[in-house]
């Protein structure tokens, strides 16, 4: 049994998968984190997963300067096996403290460059990687010229931002200068940390989303399979639904892990599970972006569901330096698929109807729905969901649109705003 470093993590779903992932392989963990707090706020669950570890300790994490010392000394008594989060915005923390440490990683030269999307761009492309055209600028003049090259419609985005939060697809001068401004108006994340102000301007993409997921070990990549994923929300890009595994004709399904595997290798990423996010065109695959960590957004349940395979335990395995079995398991199930309620009014929610025959269909294995009273509005990124229902199914494909239709169904009464 070997035990992990856990440097912060998300509050959402992941938070408690990843601890149970972690049990899962036959590992513990202790946790670092520079407010326990965070994780005890109304609405995360009682008692919270993350308080199972075998250490909670307290460090500046968002410092590197005094927390590398500090995990050095930790490290001298507890002696870590690796170290892992499930919050994008400490991937290169971990990095840092896994090369640090000299623990297994998915190195830190690799994770800084896949973190930073207008890098991640540069170095695919360097490596033939497919991808959009592309250009960074911070000024505003800048900016302005690098859209003119490009030519409208574009796509602006943040370069170290997650979730889809300020991604905008934008079609003229004034919608670039909106968005833009959107960017700049939100100089500190989530977790404190100062953003970088340089803007990433792409050609926009068009043709079906997907997400590929791999396991790369000792500089071997698997595929372990291709997840199909629907967006709305224009013109933001918001994920409102995912099925595993896509229905993809073979050469496509070959075609879209192929370029996955190009990028993770192009990127040099090791010991890690990988979430790399594709546009499927009329001009073949095109690269979005890799996420050097097990996908969100309920991902990883679904291919746990198909494949028997659990993601957060096979990511905890490779950082403590293993090689994960990914044989697949017979599981029964053909198909998975999750579908989110993507809010578009504002106000109270006061009523949920259309979910009462939810509890007596056999096919739905997982729901949530928020509760009356909650505050609502528009989605404009990943974060602001109503609620999901997850549906699995015997046969291949069927459960896509089955997800939809139940989300669908659903209506949501809104009242005056508190």
């Amino acid at each position: 049994m070997g035990h992990l470093l856990m440097v912060e993590s998300w509050v959402g779903s992941m938070s408690t998968l990843l601890p149970a992932g972690i049990k899962n392989s036959g590992h513990e963990f202790s946790l670092l984190t520079r407010d326990l707090g965070h994780y005890v706020r109304p609405g995360t669950p009682v008692p919270h997963p993350l308080l199972g570890a075998a250490n909670v300790f307290t460090a500046e994490t968002n410092d590197e300067s005094t927390l590398l010392p500090y995990v050095r000394k930790l490290q001298e008594v507890f002696g870590f096996d690796g170290v892992l989060t499930s919050c994008d915005y400490y991937l290169p923390t971990v990095a840092a403290i896994a090369a640090e440490l000299g623990l297994p990683g998915a190195g830190r030269g690799a994770v800084a460059d896949a973190c930073d999307k207008y890098r991640t761009r540069q170095v695919c492309s360097a490596a033939g990687v497919a991808g959009p055209a592309f250009a960074v600028a911070e000024q505003w003049h800048e900016v302005v010229d690098a859209a003119a090259e490009l030519g409208y419609p574009l796509v602006v985005k943040p370069i170290d931002l997650c979730g889809g939060m300020f991604v905008r697809r934008v079609e003229d001068h004034t919608q670039l200068r909106a968005a833009v401004d959107a960017i700049a108006g939100f100089p500190v994340n989530a977790r404190g940390q100062h953003r970088s102000p340089r803007i990433l301007l792409e050609e926009c993409l068009d043709g079906p989303e997907f997400s590929v997921e791999t396991v790369t070990v000792a500089g071997q990549t698997s595929v372990i399979g291709v997840t199909d994923k629907q967006i709305t929300g224009a013109p933001a890009f918001i994920e409102s639904g995912h099925m595993f595994p896509a229905a993809l004709e073979p050469a496509d399904t070959a075609a879209v892990a192929e370029l996955a595997v190009a990028a993770v290798t192009a990127l040099g990423l090791d010991a890690t599970v990988a979430h790399t996010e594709i546009k499927l065109g009329a001009h073949g695959p095109r690269l979005i972006e890799v996420n050097p960590r097990p996908a969100g957004n309920r991902i990883t349940e679904l291919v746990r569901r198909v494949t028997g395979l659990d993601l957060t335990a096979v990511h905890a395995e490779a950082v403590a330096g293993g090689k994960p079995d990914l044989t697949p398991h017979d599981t029964g199930i053909a198909s998975a698929a999750v579908a989110f309620a993507v809010p578009t009014g504002t106000g109270l929610l006061t009523r949920v109807d259309g979910a009462q025959g939810w509890d007596a269909d056999p096919r739905i294995v997982e729901r949530k729905l928020a509760d009356p009273g909650t505050d609502v509005r528009p989605a404009t990124d990943n974060n602001t969901y109503l609620g999901h229902v997850m549906v699995v199914d015997e046969a291949h494909g069927a459960t896509g649109d089955l997800a939809q239709r139940l989300i669908a169904d659903l209506r949501l009464e809104l009242g005056g705003a508190r």
